[in-house]
């Protein structure tokens, strides 16, 4: 019975998202980005040889604009529920906290996580291994639960929700900073958890290994998601 709750929960969300036209608008987000890094890029730094050396920090922007697309459309859902008063009915539904929020994210973790892995899989900018391009899809993909779990923890309609959101979209992009600064000054930027993103594609860029960024920024995603689990079921209802 549980299992048909998760299920069914997971459906109507991804259903939801071709009946909404605001959501659907963003589908087009990734066909953009694919774009941009078979042609656009490969083109711009072959005409402007000077920008190679920035190759990485483009693939790091691509790759966590990928992850906007389910961290905006799961957001609103959310927030639509909350506005609408929805979300008091699913208080007596027969599922946990952790059950309620996996059968909301896991579909979009999983869709951001398979998106990722081919625009790693296809782009030219650095060489990668398929290992390589699992495991940093799967680190990077962690920012939609954390993302959506952030913005729900805090706001109540889609006013404040549209607010948050600009701000977040921000915010996951800050880390960047660290690559046009000092060497010894780039560690203060890892209090966002998107700087081991960042620098998971670094380390591959620059040969070196991997697992560092990985182990620590998974476990950075994961006890966030965590401690946002509890504000989120708090402020959701």
């Amino acid at each position: 019975m549980i299992y048909k709750h998760l299920i069914n929960l997971s459906v109507a969300d991804f259903k939801l998202i071709f009946r909404d036209p605001s959501l659907r608008a963003f589908l087009v987000l990734p066909v953009i980005l694919f774009a941009l890094v078979i042609w656009f890029l490969p083109w711009l730094i072959g005409k402007y040889p000077f920008l190679e050396e920035y190759a990485p920090v483009f693939l790091m922007v691509c790759v966590i604009e990928n992850t906007q697309m389910f961290s905006f459309i799961s957001s609103m859902i959310l927030i639509d529920e909350q506005e609408s008063g929805i979300s008091k009915m699913y208080r007596i539904v027969p599922l946990t906290g952790f059950q309620f929020v996996f059968s909301r994210l896991f579909i979009p973790y999983l869709f951001t996580f398979l998106l990722n892995v081919v625009l790693l899989g296809i782009q030219t900018l650095i060489p990668m291994g398929w290992i390589e391009i699992v495991l940093i899809s799967g680190l990077t993909a962690l920012i939609v639960p954390v993302y959506v779990l952030g913005i729900n923890s805090i706001v109540k309609n889609r006013l404040e929700g549209m607010i948050w959101i600009k701000a977040f979209n921000m915010i996951v992009l800050v880390p960047l900073a660290a690559f046009f600064i000092p060497e010894t000054l780039a560690p203060i930027f890892g209090v966002l958890p998107t700087y081991w993103v960042f620098q998971s594609i670094d380390v591959v860029a620059q040969q070196g290994t991997l697992w560092f960024p990985i182990v620590l920024g998974t476990a950075f995603f994961g006890l966030l998601a965590l401690w946002l689990m509890g504000r989120f079921e708090k402020n959701y209802g």
